[in-house]
């Protein structure tokens, strides 16, 4: 619990899960107070038990589509940052209730605004590289406006981001509260949960446990692949940064890998003989995915740092853990990078 000292603070929704919970964990180690808001939905309850050894860290478990706790209503006058990163990202998670994904974007995104707007509290939005669709601009700049199917089963995700964006610079140009909007692109490392359906988790998941390797498509489908802490560090300093915060900012590697290329990385650090099965794409899955981070580079001084090979090592090294598998046989070179 934390000490009732009165010290500023900075609230996290959804701090339970996979991003959040690294964030949390990079804001008590720069000296923050952190409020942590999370349903615990698709979070893993384990991802707290260090941040709540911190006496700095509080858990407000709740859900942003409903009321905001009058705990943290109470103490609105004392909340200085407010970083907003309520809701299922991946697509089983936030297609098995489009209903409530939606609603947590347009909903909980008004409520949180609202708050910034009470305390005075810059805010962030974390919104999507799925705003972009199935690009037909490769790499993505921040001025391209997208090719979405607003009615697919992915629409709920990515409508509601967009939604979410477009409350949260309405707020800005009224002079409401202060904004910042980062569109995140693939992001994997620690935390992530075994059953999410994203393409890291699934192809190291996989390996560990001996299972067919599952491909959708023929694998030559391209993507981006952030690790998780250089992520945290393009957040915190979107947030602390001076920008005007009416532009969004793309966050993510614009090293592009396609699947099959993945797949062998996660093969090299992981020995395994299972049998790879294709499965058909997914409905409007985008066929390229890379960023433009000139942006990012130019206003933050920020850009990715961690190789491939050596986010995946980290990532599969944590998953054996969680599934109790034996130790990896992972190569000394990998693990020194």
């Amino acid at each position: 619990m934390m000490r009732a000292d009165n010290p500023k603070l900075t609230l996290v929704a959804g701090g339970a899960g996979f991003i959040g919970s690294h964030l949390c964990q990079a804001l008590l180690d720069r000296g923050d107070h952190v409020i942590c808001l999370d349903n615990l939905q698709t979070a893993n309850p384990d991802n707290l038990g260090e941040l709540e050894r911190n006496p700095r860290f509080e858990f407000v478990e709740g859900d942003v589509i409903q009321p905001l706790p009058p705990g943290i209503i109470a103490r609105a006058g004392r909340i200085r940052r407010i970083y907003n990163l309520a809701c299922a990202a991946s697509p089983p998670h936030y297609q098995a209730d489009p209903e409530h994904t939606m609603l947590t974007n347009v909903i909980g995104t008004d409520h949180l605004l609202r708050l910034a707007e009470m305390s005075g509290a810059r805010f962030l939005l974390t919104s999507t590289s799925e705003v972009y669709g199935d690009p037909e601009m490769h790499p993505q700049r921040e001025d391209y406006r997208g090719w979405v199917n607003c009615t697919g089963p992915r629409a709920c995700y990515d409508e509601g981001k967009r939604a979410a964006e477009a409350m949260a610079f309405d707020f800005a140009r009224m002079n409401r509260a202060e904004i910042r909007v980062a569109r995140i692109f693939n992001t994997y490392g620690p935390h992530m949960n075994p059953d999410d359906g994203r393409v890291v988790s699934n192809l190291i998941c996989q390996a560990l446990t001996g299972s067919p390797i599952t491909l959708y498509g023929d694998g030559s489908q391209t993507r981006s692949f952030c690790y998780v802490t250089d992520m945290v560090e393009g957040l915190m300093r979107l947030m602390e940064s001076d920008i005007d915060g009416r532009e969004p900012v793309n966050l993510g590697n614009p090293e592009e890998f396609t699947i099959s290329v993945l797949l062998e990385v996660v093969r090299d650090i992981i020995p395994t003989r299972a049998a790879v099965q294709y499965l058909a794409l997914p409905i409007d899955d985008p066929r390229r995915r890379k960023p433009d981070i000139g942006r990012a580079r130019l206003l933050l001084r920020w850009e990715p740092q961690t190789p491939l090979a050596a986010g995946i090592a980290k990532t599969a090294a944590w998953f054996a853990g969680q599934l109790d598998t034996e130790k990896l046989r992972i190569k000394e070179r990998v693990i020194a990078a």
